[in-house]
C-alpha cells in the first residue's frame, strides 16, 4: 500500500477522501484505479472506506468530516461521538466556516458558522466542535429537561466543565437556548457530576442543591462497599433498572452499612425524575 495512503487510513479508521490523495500528488486516474481494483466503497462522493468489514459509526463520522476540507463534526453527531447525546437520524452533521442556512447533502447535514474559533477540537482523532459548543448548538432544539440531561451527561463523562460551558455561552450570548445553559452552568457549577455513575445521580444532586440540603458525599466506600449518596449517618441508594436483578447483593451491602451505624434508604431512578419530593423527604435525618 502507498505510504501516504497507509498513513491516512491509519489516522482515519480506513477512510480517505479523493481531495486528500490529490494533495499527496495522486492523479485522478490513479485514484480511479484503486477504487476499481481494491473495491473501495464510496460513503459520499469522493470519500471511500478501504476495507470490506461492516461500516462502523466512527468511520461514518470520519467520512462526514473529510467530504470538504475544514469540515468539523457538530450538533447531534458530535454529541453522539462524545457519548452524551443519542443521535440516530440516518445522516451525520458537520459545520463548515461561512454563513448561510443549513443544507442537506445526501447523508450529511451541513451547517455554516462564522464563530468556530475557539470551539474546535479533536475527539478520537476526529475534528469536532467542543462539547460545550455542541450544547450551545443543540439547545435550541431541546426542551428544558433534555437540555439539563445533556448538560449533566457532558460533564459527568468528562467532555466539558461548567466553567467551559459558561465561557462558551458568553461567546454565543443571544443564541436561543443559551440563557438556560448559562443558568445551569452557574447554578450547578459546584456539583460533582464527575463522581456520579448515572444521570439520575446527577439530577438527584441538583434536586438536593435546590432544596437547600447539605451536599452528600458521592459514590464513596462505606464498610468496603460503594454507596451512592452518603451523609454522616445516612445512605441513600438510587436504584436503576438493574436493581431487581441483584437484590441479594444489594441486601448484603445494606447489612454491612447498617452494622456500620448508617440508616439506608432507597429510591428508584424513575422517582428521581418524576417525584423529586420523595428524594428530598428521604434525605431528612
Amino acid at each position: 500500500m502507498d505510504s501516504h495512503l497507509r498513513a491516512l487510513a491509519s489516522r482515519q479508521a480506513d477512510v480517505v477522501a479523493a481531495w486528500q490523495l490529490r494533495e499527496a500528488g495522486w492523479t485522478w486516474g490513479k485514484i480511479g484505479h484503486y477504487v476499481r481494483r481494491r473495491d473501495w466503497r464510496a460513503l459520499h462522493p469522493g470519500v471511500y472506506v478501504l476495507n470490506s468489514a461492516p461500516i462502523q459509526r466512527r468511520q461514518r463520522w470520519f467520512a462526514a468530516v473529510v467530504t470538504v476540507p475544514g469540515s468539523v463534526l457538530s450538533h447531534g453527531s458530535a454529541g453522539a461521538c462524545f457519548g452524551f447525546y443519542r443521535f440516530e437520524r440516518g445522516y451525520e452533521v458537520v459545520t463548515r466556516a461561512g454563513q448561510g442556512g443549513r443544507q442537506r447533502r445526501g447523508g450529511i447535514l451541513v451547517f455554516r458558522s462564522k464563530t468556530l474559533a475557539g470551539d474546535v477540537t479533536r475527539h478520537m482523532g476526529i475534528p469536532i466542535t467542543t462539547a460545550a459548543r455542541v450544547l450551545v448548538d443543540l439547545a435550541p432544539g431541546l426542551d428544558d429537561k433534555r437540555t439539563g440531561r445533556a448538560f449533566r451527561e457532558a460533564i459527568r463523562l468528562g467532555c466539558t466543565t461548567a466553567r467551559l460551558v459558561r465561557k462558551t455561552v458568553e461567546r454565543h450570548r443571544g443564541r436561543p437556548g443559551t440563557p438556560l445553559l448559562g443558568a445551569l452552568a452557574t447554578r450547578y457549577g459546584t456539583i460533582p457530576y464527575r463522581r456520579t455513575r448515572s444521570d439520575a445521580e446527577g439530577l438527584a444532586l441538583e434536586v438536593l442543591h435546590d432544596a437547600g440540603r447539605p451536599p452528600p458525599q458521592v459514590n464513596v466506600e462505606v464498610g468496603g462497599e460503594e454507596a451512592d449518596l452518603v451523609w454522616e449517618n445516612l445512605i441513600v441508594e438510587i436504584d436503576g433498572p438493574q436493581y431487581h436483578m441483584f437484590r441479594d447483593e444489594d441486601a448484603r451491602k445494606e447489612e454491612i452499612w447498617r452494622k456500620a451505624g448508617f440508616t439506608v434508604r432507597r429510591i428508584s431512578s424513575d422517582a428521581v425524575y418524576d417525584a423529586p419530593d420523595e428524594l428530598i423527604a428521604l434525605c431528612e435525618r
